[in-house]
Parts: C-alpha cells; sequence; structure tokens
C-alpha cells in the first residue's frame, strides 16, 4: 500500500479539488473518502454573527459535498466508498439539544444534523452507481483526543477503525452509533 500525506482548507472547495487532482496524480484513483472533519464555533446561536455559522458549515457540509464531488469518477469507477465520522450532537433529541446549549456547542450541533442529512441523501444518489455510503455517529470522545478529559465516555479509535472494516466490507449498514 501506498500512502502520502496532503494538506487542504477543507472549507473552500477550490482547495480540495486542487489537491484531490493532486492524490490522484501522486496515487492514482481515489477509492475511499473517510471525513472526519469538522469546526467548533457559534457556541450559542442567538448571539453568534451568521458568519460564524456559515464558517462551521463550509467544513463540516459543503467541505463534504466539495470532496465526494470532486471524487464522484473515482468513486463510480472504482465502487468505492465513503465513510462519515459524525458526532451524536447531531441527533435530533431533546435531552442532546439540553446538552449542547448547556455546553456551548449549538453550532456543532446544527452542522451535525446538516451532515447526517446529507450523508443519507449521498447513500441514496450513489447506490445505484455502486457507491457505499456510511455514517459512525459517535457518541462520547475518542481516546487520547484533546476532547479526553475524563468527564465523558471514551471510545478507542482502534474501535472505530474496525467497525468501519465491517461496514466497508459488508457494504450494507448506513448508520451506526459508537458509544
Amino acid at each position: 500500500m501506498k500512502a502520502a500525506a496532503f494538506t487542504a482548507d477543507l472549507s473552500d472547495p477550490a482547495a480540495i479539488r486542487k489537491t484531490v487532482e493532486e492524490v490522484r496524480g501522486a496515487l492514482g484513483p481515489i477509492s475511499v473518502l473517510e471525513w472526519t472533519a469538522y469546526s467548533l464555533g457559534a457556541g450559542d446561536l442567538l448571539t453568534a454573527k451568521p458568519e460564524e455559522v456559515r464558517s462551521l458549515f463550509e467544513v463540516g457540509v459543503v467541505g463534504l459535498l466539495a470532496s465526494v464531488q470532486a471524487l464522484l469518477p473515482d468513486l463510480k469507477s472504482q465502487k468505492g466508498a465513503v465513510l462519515v465520522t459524525n458526532g451524536s450532537a447531531g441527533f435530533v433529541d431533546p435531552n442532546v439539544d439540553g446538552l449542547l446549549t448547556q455546553y456551548g456547542m449549538m453550532g456543532l450541533g446544527v452542522t451535525n444534523a446538516a451532515k447526517h442529512k446529507l450523508v443519507g441523501l449521498l447513500a441514496k444518489k450513489l447506490e445505484a452507481d455502486g457507491v457505499y455510503v456510511t455514517e459512525i455517529m459517535v457518541s462520547g470522545v475518542i481516546k487520547g483526543t484533546a476532547f479526553d478529559q475524563g468527564n465523558m465516555p471514551t471510545i478507542e479509535a482502534s474501535t472505530v477503525a474496525a467497525k468501519y472494516w465491517e461496514l466497508y466490507t459488508a457494504r450494507k449498514v448506513l448508520r451506526t452509533t459508537l458509544t
């Protein structure tokens, strides 16, 4: 397996397209997109500037869509996959809404909910082309990350990786939640 590192501003569709071309030129067709990117901000939606809220969507939703669009020829020809890691902040649930409001993470909740919907729409649209789309909703924090402060349930990164492999090889489940 060949591997290389590439960087891009994931809020900028033109930068995403450029980086996809660089990756394709260095490594050939791209068969899998794994999307974990998100932004924090707009903790209180009633006081946040609209531009701050927009910036969250530029990474979490527009960046994901721009990446899929840029990769579409490869994903279709390779019968590839789009693997999206999302957070339980996107659940439509009064208890989650209360926690997000309490902890000043309202913007993340709105963005994750929109990303959750985008995943479902992409899965339906790409299914006929043989492109598999799936989402892991993480309910907790990944152990050892900056968010692991000892006050929330943790999930091992290896658990997420194993679940992605299981989902990818079976290619049947749209969504799952890890707690």
